[in-house]
């Protein structure tokens, strides 16, 4: 009978800690990207582009992550499309991060107060120029602690890919576990590293939050 130490057991799951970071990252960046599109959508002055906007994250944001990594990979493949677990699972999560990314930022672009519209609109400056140089600056500075604390999710949320066969740290969990039959110790591992991975962002969310308020209030 084979023995695994704690060792065996802690470097294994290392090494599969190694795709949910990468993944979150990967996760995160591209639902950045896709979700700043969002924002710009959500609040151009055509009704058709914020009607766009509105529908895509209604439908993200009202289904479960779970469904959509289910037809990101299953789905595809119903008309021949052979799609990677992986990028089935990088491809889901962007398009899931990217909808709630876009309503916090547009909530904090909304929270600029509309003099400051009006003050760079009376100094000639165009829709886009406004965002650059005055609205998206102030945003910015209200944005960053959700931002952070929404990329735990997103952590976190990489655990619901084992389903399509992606094997990152819980999916590694289960791996282990069955060739071990050590479960508690396993799990208990995976949680203390999901743990590490999140505790992190948490705090610094905090902390960003605490010396935003300080400086608001200051200035």
């Amino acid at each position: 009978m084979i023995t695994f130490t704690l060792w065996d057991i802690l470097r294994n799951l290392l090494l599969a800690t190694r795709w949910t970071i990468l993944l979150s990252l990967v996760s995160f960046l591209g639902g950045g990207m896709v979700g700043l599109g969002l924002l710009f959508l959500r609040i151009s002055k055509r009704k058709a582009f914020r009607v766009i906007a509105k529908y895509y994250i209604e439908l993200f944001q009202g289904t479960p992550l779970l469904m959509q990594l289910f037809i990101a990979f299953f789905g595809l493949g119903l008309f021949g499309i052979d799609v990677p677990a992986w990028l089935a699972a990088g491809l889901a999560l962007t398009l899931w991060s990217a909808a709630f990314l876009a309503e916090i930022w547009r909530g904090c672009v909304e929270a600029v107060a509309k003099g400051q519209w009006e003050a760079s609109a009376s100094l000639g400056m165009g829709r886009l120029q406004q965002m650059r140089y005055v609205i998206l600056p102030q945003a910015l500075r209200v944005a960053i602690p959700p931002t952070v604390g929404f990329s735990v999710q997103i952590v976190k949320g990489t655990a619901l890919t084992s389903i399509i066969g992606f094997v990152e740290l819980s999916k590694a969990g289960t791996v282990v576990t069955n060739a071990t039959f050590q479960p508690f110790t396993v799990y208990g591992l995976v949680a203390l590293i999901y743990f590490g991975l999140c505790w992190p962002l948490s705090k610094s969310s905090q902390i960003l939050e605490r010396k935003l308020n300080v400086a608001h209030r200051n200035h």
